[in-house]
């Protein structure tokens, strides 16, 4: 019988229910189960597709072409493993079903409402997500109390109630604040979220418990009795040094006996002297190297979530630290501001995606300053494409080169806009600059041919045919690539005739490709393309 854990937050946000699902998933598949992950946002947006990476944090994308959130990529990065568009659905996907079945007279002319026909939707989309798994974890967006969660709350009770007891666990992630002035932590938050739930039906057995200080045994004693779970179920989440230190901090508290007692699973033993390594190698690595990152959005790091954490796992597999630099490409546009002074104690440079032309010059100098330097550079999707438009103006002397994303009227359109394309799943698919933003990009893995003899090639050792994950609307123009390849900008990286990968020669490293190498890259698998680039500095 397959099992399902559901994981809540209470008392506030951000207190880390993605790493707690992301770790007990982690931990059950190295215990030998197939393992399926869930997240269920509650906001109404369809997919975070249009929203900025300020708003909420990075996008996403999965093998199918889903724009999703951000947890997902810590789903894949903690289980290895790709999960699919059945892993993350939002309240405006679920009512847009709903509303749509509705229309074609589905339910025979009856009253839509919450419950049954939102409340049912729910629950079929989590049966559906976890057909193929031994064990479902589901992540709940939001915190116990928000009224948009609460459709949700009652279908994850309705499945409770018609499954057998031993298949469904809650855990509730919820937060112990050290009042400094005080000198102690207070429970009363914690009691008031669980008291929440279980005033909707919802009794959880697991509580993980976020504090600042370490809880003391009175403490624990006193959240096992006021929320009536066991008190060797109340597990300790300090802060970590890194994330992935959580699952071993969690093992370590015995979280897995409580949770094979409830959904009566046989005794479970994980495997993860590797993953141990590995997290020794982040805390305590031998070297360091130091990068430029170059970025619109760095006020909010999260933005960068998947590539900041490719980084770590590439880092940890060379065993050495990437420090980051990080450059708002604003700044580099502003007069007077001295790239040498920006750039020359870093090792390499990176420029990552984005949309809009806001700090596009200041890229623009980046990428120029580690051609000419010959600093070791990664462009990823934009980055790619402004290698392209700075070597167009400054090798070319096609002074008026642009995208057409940032002049439509430009002469020299290096990156351009295709109006029919093939899209992932192999459908004909048109773009215009009028066509809505939403799901109208290339979106998700596509295969790329390398070339004989690239930095690409070498970095996939030797592969002819890779495939990775995009992320964007704007191509590269080939009607420009016997220019660029005459003067020395190779490409190097093609997928059904787009440009998929440049170098420039007689470079020690120099790389733009426009897929998202970020989005495959997993602690104990990193990705090879951005493996490369944390190898090539010196």
């Amino acid at each position: 019988m397959k099992k399902y854990i559901f994981i809540t937050g209470g008392v506030l946000s951000s207190l880390g229910k993605g790493i707690t699902a992301s770790s007990i998933g982690a931990l059950l598949k190295h215990s030998g189960l197939k393992i399926g992950m869930l997240k269920i946002d509650p906001y109404i947006n369809i997919d975070p597709g249009t929203m900025s990476p300020l708003e909420h944090g990075e996008v996403f994308v999965t093998d199918d072409g889903a724009e999703t959130d951000l947890d997902l990529g810590n789903y894949e990065r903690f289980l290895d493993a790709p999960f699919s568009k059945k892993a993350n659905f939002t309240t405006g996907q679920v009512y847009s079903s709903v509303i749509d079945n509705e229309r074609k007279g589905k339910y025979l002319g009856k009253t839509i409402q919450v419950v049954p026909h939102i409340v049912d939707e729910i629950k079929e989309r989590i049966i559906s997500a976890g057909a193929d798994s031994d064990v479902l974890v589901i992540e709940l967006g939001g915190t116990v109390g928000d009224i948009e969660g609460l459709p949700f709350l009652e279908a994850i009770r309705e499945l409770k109630h018609t499954l057998p007891s031993e298949d469904t666990l809650f855990v509730h992630v919820t937060l112990v604040p050290y009042i400094k002035v005080a000198g102690e932590l207070k429970t009363k938050p914690t009691q008031h979220s669980v008291q929440e739930l279980r005033r909707i039906g919802i009794s959880p057995k697991i509580l993980i418990t976020r504090s600042e200080m370490p809880l003391t045994k009175s403490i624990k004693s006193k959240l096992a009795m006021s929320c009536d779970v066991e008190e060797s179920s109340v597990i300790e989440a300090l802060d970590a040094k890194t994330i992935y230190e959580v699952p071993l901090k969690l093992l370590a508290q015995n979280i897995l006996l409580p949770i094979s007692k409830h959904l009566n699973l046989e005794s479970l033993n994980p495997n993860m002297e590797s993953w141990d390594n590995l997290v020794k190698r982040i805390v305590s690595p031998k070297d360091e190297v130091k990068i430029a990152f170059v970025g619109k959005y760095i006020k909010l790091k999260e933005s960068y979530k998947s590539l900041t954490e490719a980084l770590i796992h590439s880092g940890a597999n060379l065993n050495r630290k990437v420090e980051i630099e990080w450059i708002d490409s604003e700044d580099l546009e502003k007069e007077g501001c001295n790239l040498d002074s920006v750039f020359s104690e870093v090792d390499g440079i990176l420029v990552a995606g984005g949309f809009g032309n806001r700090g596009v010059e200041g890229k623009l100098k980046a990428i120029q300053y580690a051609r000419e330097n010959k600093k070791s550079y990664l462009g990823i999707c934009l980055g790619m494409q402004l290698a392209m438009v700075e070597y167009a103006r400054n090798v070319l002397k096609l002074e008026d080169a642009n995208s057409i994303e940032f002049d439509k009227d430009c002469k020299n359109p290096v990156i351009y806009l295709i109006d029919t394309f093939l899209n992932q799943s192999g459908e004909k698919q048109i773009r215009t600059h009028s066509t809505p933003l939403g799901g109208t990009m290339r979106l998700g893995a596509y295969k790329c041919n390398t070339k004989v003899g690239s930095k690409l090639r070498e970095a996939y050792d030797g592969e002819k045919v890779i495939s990775e994950r995009h992320r964007h609307r704007f191509e590269a123009n080939p009607q420009y690539r016997e220019m660029f390849e005459k003067s020395g900008l190779e490409i190097t990286g093609e997928s059904d005739g787009l440009i998929e990968a440049v170098e420039v020669k007689n470079h020690p490293w120099f790389v733009g490709v426009q897929f998202h190498p970020e989005f495959t890259s997993r602690l104990e698998t990193p990705n090879k393309t951005i493996l490369a680039f944390v190898k090539s500095l010196k």
